[in-house]
């Protein structure tokens, strides 16, 4: 009789341990079985070539320390001028295609490859005319243009506000105001030039003189 009431207790101390036992394992197999199907892409491309890394080292005359040297950073270089027009060919067939305001030609062009050829009055205000030096082709332009490695800011009455922006390998970018004035009016380039493109003849040069003519028909009276 004392056998079976210790039994018993026993029974009943030992089942809610056996219990919380057993949902425990199947909740550690649960999440461990989870964590194995998670799929943790990797960092790096397995397939992608590496490449070998330059660190360059000095030494600090003060501290006897070598000091890993950082490389400064460099612009980002300008694809040629083909490339950037054909860039700007395909940003216009796909705004088209995409039914909106397609980008204007001179985003093709650096501000170095323009030159100021006027400035006039608009109902908009000012404006001026450019000429893209690569492709002899003049646009006109308003505050707010943008260009391959710029903006124009501002329309004067003799020169037009540029911010030039600058993109390094690092990310990073220079902003400065850059100022181009009127080109001047070249008398030999744009007298030569008709507004028609057409040369234009050179004056016919003036009749000889009467004076000239009487002293070519006197024969000389003095002796050879």
């Amino acid at each position: 009789m004392q056998f079976t009431n210790k039994l018993s207790r026993f029974t009943t101390r030992l089942l809610p341990l056996a219990t919380v036992a057993f949902f425990g394992g199947i909740t550690l197999c649960a999440s461990s079985a989870n964590a194995q199907s998670v799929y943790r892409p990797s960092q790096a491309d397995p397939f992608a070539k590496r490449r070998a890394v330059v660190v360059v080292t000095k030494r600090n005359p003060k501290t006897n320390k070598v000091v890993v040297v950082k490389p400064a950073p460099m612009p980002v270089a300008v694809p040629d001028v083909q490339a950037r027009i054909d860039r700007y060919k395909a940003q216009k067939v796909s705004a088209m295609n995409a039914q909106t305001p397609a980008p204007k030609p001179v985003t093709a062009f650096l501000l170095d490859e323009v030159q100021v050829t006027g400035i006039f009055r608009t109902p908009r205000g000012y404006a001026a005319m450019v000429e893209a030096t690569p492709i002899k082709l003049s646009y006109v332009i308003y505050p707010g243009e943008a260009f391959y490695d710029g903006q124009l800011v501002a329309v004067e009455e003799s020169r037009l506000v540029f911010r030039r922006v600058t993109t390094f390998s690092d990310g990073k970018r220079d902003i400065k105001v850059e100022v181009k004035p009127l080109r001047k009016a070249n008398a030999v380039t744009d007298g030569m030039t008709s507004r028609s493109g057409a040369p234009v003849a050179p004056p016919p040069p003036p009749p000889p003189s009467s004076t000239s003519s009487t002293t070519a028909s006197v024969p000389s009276s003095l002796p050879e």
